[in-house]
This record gives structure tokens, sequence and C-alpha cells, in this order.
């Protein structure tokens, strides 16, 4: 693993604040700079997602697969390193997954990928670190790759059924050069966002699960399936928030960009932060659920908080989100 990686940064958990399972793959993000020797940076959507929430304070708990190689032993201390705990099983005896990031002279990135995905051994909806768990995010490649895309929306269903189900969150981070047909793909995706109290996507990702709709209209066929809280985000130009009653736009924040590698997993992260925020103030689950809790204010400020925290992001190279003193400064 290249030293480069960013060095990960700890942040003392909130005391008391909900716990977060983060699901999803964890790889090496190899990065490709024009005319410069290749780097390595540990990576995959999920787990970028984790770290940003440990460096926000929030426990969290990462279940993926890494291999017992060089590259799964630096993912594992790099995650642990900031404060985010990997579930049993996580970690096999294989290779790592990696994705390589070519990126432009705009920093602007294209990705090419060696992957294997599937939940750990057994792992079931009455997991104790499940169980215990306030906040369940799925999303990107495990999504969708099989043989662990269907057990992850098996998983999510049956805690979606459960006594006490947590509250979900999915992030389709749709990579099209690997996952399956766009029928098939559109069938989970909308399979899981009926599970789902806040989903997040790009507006490339609307536009490739719904060509020619835009964001406005692909916010509204995706509320009609269930979630709470859509948020489409539209790279430098911010974020769209919606709700079945209420929409807000969200400008974003100019940056001189180093590139936009965890971009998206920041604004993620954000979202689960503050989703985590309201859950500890006592803001009850149903009106979460429903979508009652987010007025325009309410939505303002939590797209606000997202775009500043990517917009840390994409001024530093690689996958670096910010710990909650970034966002204070």
């Amino acid at each position: 693993m290249s030293d480069d990686t960013p060095a990960p940064q700890i942040t003392e958990p909130i005391p008391g604040s909900t716990t977060i399972v983060a699901i999803g793959e964890a790889l090496v993000d190899v990065v490709q700079r024009p005319g410069a020797e290749p780097v390595e940076h540990p990576g995959g959507s999920p787990m970028n997602i984790a770290l940003g929430l440990a460096r926000l304070g929030r426990p969290v708990t990462l279940v993926t697969e890494i291999g017992t190689d060089d590259r799964g032993a630096a993912i594992a201390e790099h995650v642990r390193s900031a404060g985010v705990a990997l579930a049993p099983g996580s970690i096999r005896d294989e290779p790592t997954s990696s994705a390589t990031a070519h990126l432009g002279v705009d920093g602007s990135a294209s990705y090419t990928f060696d992957l294997r995905w599937s939940l750990p051994a057994g792992l079931a909806a009455d997991d104790p670190a499940l169980t215990a768990a306030g906040i369940v995010h799925a999303g990107s490649i495990a999504a969708f790759l099989e043989p662990g895309g269907s057990e992850v929306a098996a998983l999510l269903t049956a805690l979606a059924a459960g006594e006490t189900p947590p509250l979900i969150t999915f992030d389709p981070n749709i990579r099209p050069s690997i996952v399956p047909d766009h029928a098939t793909v559109l069938a989970r995706f909308e399979q899981l966002a009926a599970l789902t109290t806040l989903l997040k996507l790009s507006d490339e990702d609307a536009e490739w699960l719904y060509p020619g709709a835009g964001p406005d209209e692909a916010a509204d066929r995706i509320l009609e399936l269930g979630p709470a809280v859509v948020a489409v985000t539209r790279g430098g130009d911010g974020a769209l928030l919606a709700t079945a009653e209420h929409r807000r736009p969200v400008p974003g924040v100019a940056v001189e960009v180093a590139d936009t590698i965890g971009a998206g997993d920041s604004f993620m992260s954000a979202l689960i932060d503050r989703l985590a925020g309201l859950v500890d103030e006592g803001v009850p689950l149903e009106s979460l659920r429903d979508g009652h809790a987010f007025d325009p204010i309410r939505l303002g400020l939590i797209g606000d908080f997202a775009v500043r925290c990517a917009a840390i992001t994409v001024s530093r190279p690689g996958a670096n989100p910010p710990t909650r003193a970034d966002i204070a400064d």
C-alpha cells in the first residue's frame, strides 16, 4: 500500500449516539493521475461512508469483505485507526478487491474494477450488531454484485420487517461498467428504495436509472416508492433534497478541487450523521420514516452540512472526509 494513503483521524465518539452499521464493499482504490505513477488508498463507497461517520464521531460498524493479503491488512488498519469496528467474518482468505480510478486533468474519475463480494457467512437480521443498530446503511457495488447483492436485499428486507426495525439508508452509487443490465439494476434499486428512510443518489445515477427524467422527476418517482427523503447530488452545483411535501435545493460550495474521489460518500456520511442526530434528539421515529419530521428549514440545514462535508473532501486528494472539527473551522 502506498504511503500516500491519507492518515486516519480519530474522533471521540459522541456519548450515547445512535449506533450505525454500514454494509458493503471495502477495496483498494488505485489512483492513476495523468503522467504519474499509480498510488493506492483504501476505498469502496460503504467503507468511505463508515469512515466519514467515525470521523464525525458516530459509533459505526462495517460489514464488509476484505482479504488476508497486504491490501486487506491496510484497509483493516485504516478503518480501525479511524474508530470503525469491523464486523466478525469481514476478513476472508482471498484477494482484496480493487478499483482503479483514472483521473482526468479536471480531477474527474473513471473506474475499472477487480471485485468479489458476499456477506459474512451466517449473518442474519438477529445478529447482535444489527439488532443494536439504530441506522443501517447499504449501497453501491454491494447492492448489485452477486452473490452478495441478493444477500444484502434479503437482509434489509428481514430487518425492515422486524419488531424494532432500524432506519435504513441507501446510496446506489451505480457503476454502469460493472452492474448487470438496466432492468435488473432498476428492479433491485426500487426493491431497496422501498425499504429506505433516506436515499441519496447522484444526478448521474438518476439519469442512468430514469433516462430523461431529470433530478426533480427522478426524485418524485423514487419518493413514490417509499423513502421519506431523497437527496440528489449535482456536483459543484450542490444538491436537491426532497420529501413528498417539500423540496429544497442547496447550493454548492466553491473550492479548489484536488479530485472528486469520495465526494458523494462524504455527502452520504453527512446525511446519515444528521439523521442520527435527529434520533439522538428524540425526534419520533415514525415522523422520520414518513417524512413529516423534514420541513424545508430542516432539509436546508441537512443539505448545507452535507455539501460542506463534500466540499472539504474534494479539496483533498483521495477519499479523505472531514472530522467534525474540520466542519467547525
